[in-house]
């Protein structure tokens, strides 16, 4: 068994808002002083907890994993038959296949599931966490997100036709791939509301952070959240790092995984992983054009500038939401000094780190980006060399992590965070060759779109959320 299996508690980045458990911030999202909740001490894996899991199957070992934050909500059993469930339709044996590229290079498949990206592998666990406990508790809320392409979709699939909740996602119109809108917008069910916000995802999140923090409007709508700020997302996601990893050798071999990030989410579980145990000697954070991340990690300053748009969409991001947790590790857990930090991002669009405290974080995190261009050549030089198709979000991930990989005896694990299909015209510009989505997904472009289109405005995207969940008999 894990070690520090007790009920866990949780605490804010920012100090101030109450300690919950683990059904607590399922159900809060964001904390009500605008932190982000993080646990109050890292469960621990020890070498014979990684042994233990060789041979297990990715629901087993995901559950295993998880297990440490969630206790308390329901029995283990209850808890490992969810997970079960959540990848039972996943289209691969394996739900997440590692696949040998290079003699020292591995692609972490993380596109088997409902909506084709590594978001389901999170949310279709997320969803029945929710509809478990709303059921039990006779309560129904309404979720509010935003999306720059793929969470919209995969938390729309994880929450499609549950009679406990509205989901409202907020994408940037004309900002995501075409068929990561349709994916969300053809969904014919009642509890499904898409906007079209005229803006970027940045201003989609600022906006879902708006509401969340209005605190009349978040009460009367019952908000709950699946963007990577509910911590339940980050626990999920850390079981295909450990799995992977265990996979590989561990803990008798060291890691090294490189990951296509603008939000940090992905990545951010990967630390978590760290912390639990897992001998990861270093994660490769891989940026687009947008690279607020990438130069953080080499000047220790972060400086937002505007979105560029790009054919990695997905990263299209300059606000970072899920880094706050990893700036509370480093002042220490010191949430007075992380919300000064925060607030003056928010002021001035910059804050800074000192020296100590960058070369801590440079021991295990490094960075790099590609622009368009790098990236188009990219994911031909990977097709040339090994026949295999990447979208571009992965090809990033995959070429950054093999340029800044530290110890060529490490193995480095790239995510592969989209199937290609979803970023077809990227894809074929690039090899000539364009992807065919899966058979159950064929008549995507054939199917009904339902979204309102709005513009950038809190007051506007409040009063049509309210007009929904009425007409949908929410509130």
């Amino acid at each position: 068994m894990l070690e520090n299996s007790n009920k866990q508690r949780y605490v804010s980045t920012r100090g101030h808002a109450a300690i919950l458990d683990f059904e607590g911030v399922l159900l809060a999202g964001l904390a009500t002083d605008g932190g982000l909740y993080v646990p109050e001490r890292w469960p621990k894996l020890t070498d014979s907890d990684l042994r233990a899991l060789a041979g297990l199957t990715f629901a087993e070992l995901t559950a295993r994993v998880m297990w440490p934050f969630v206790a308390g909500l329901m029995g283990e059993d209850d808890f490992q038959a969810l997970v079960t469930d959540a990848y039972d339709d996943f289209d691969h044996q394996a739900v997440a296949p590692l696949v040998q590229l290079y003699h020292d290079t591995w692609l972490l498949e993380l596109f088997h599931g409902p909506t084709l990206s590594f978001k389901d592998y999170a949310l279709q666990i997320v969803g029945r966490l929710f509809d478990q406990v709303l059921t039990r508790r006779g309560e129904r809320i309404t979720i509010v997100g935003a999306t720059s392409g793929d969470t919209g979709s995969a938390a729309i699939e994880a929450c499609r036709d549950r009679e406990t909740i509205d989901i409202i996602i907020l994408h940037p119109a004309g900002r995501v791939s075409e068929v990561q809108r349709r994916q969300m917008t053809t969904v014919a069910a009642d509890n499904v509301h898409n906007i079209a916000i005229e803006g970027t995802f940045d201003d989609c999140q600022n906006l879902v952070k708006a509401m969340f923090n209005d605190v009349p409007f978040r009460n009367d709508c019952r908000l709950g959240a699946v963007n990577s700020i509910n911590w339940a997302r980050i626990a999920a996601q850390t079981g295909y790092y450990v799995a992977a990893a265990t996979t590989l050798g561990a803990p008798d071999r060291p890691v090294a995984f490189a990951v296509p990030t603008g939000n940090f989410g992905n990545v951010f579980a990967g630390y978590a992983a760290k912390q639990m145990g897992i001998p990861i000697d270093q994660l490769v954070i891989a940026s687009n054009p947008n690279d607020i991340l990438t130069r953080f990690f080499q000047t220790g300053t972060m400086t937002a500038k505007n979105v560029v748009p790009s054919i990695s969409p997905s990263m299209d991001i300059q606000v970072s939401s899920n880094f706050e947790r990893l700036l509370f590790d480093v002042m220490k857990r010191d949430g007075g000094a992380v919300g000064q930090a925060m607030e003056g991002f928010k002021v001035h669009g910059r804050f800074s780190i000192d020296d100590d405290q960058l070369a801590g974080l440079s021991d295990l995190f490094e960075a790099g980006r590609h622009d368009d261009e790098e990236t188009r050549r990219a994911i031909d030089q990977i097709f040339g060399e090994t026949g295999q198709l990447v979208d571009p979000h992965t090809a990033i991930g995959l070429s950054v992590g093999r340029a800044r990989r530290r110890d060529p005896g490490t193995p480095m694990v790239a995510l592969a965070t989209a199937h290609p299909a979803k970023f077809p015209d990227a894809v074929e510009h690039a090899t000539g060759v364009r992807p065919t989505l899966p058979d159950r997904l064929a008549d995507l472009f054939e199917r009904e779109e339902r979204y309102d289109t709005l513009t950038n405005e809190l007051s506007a995207v409040q009063d049509l959320i309210r007009t929904r969940i009425a007409l949908s008999g929410a509130a």
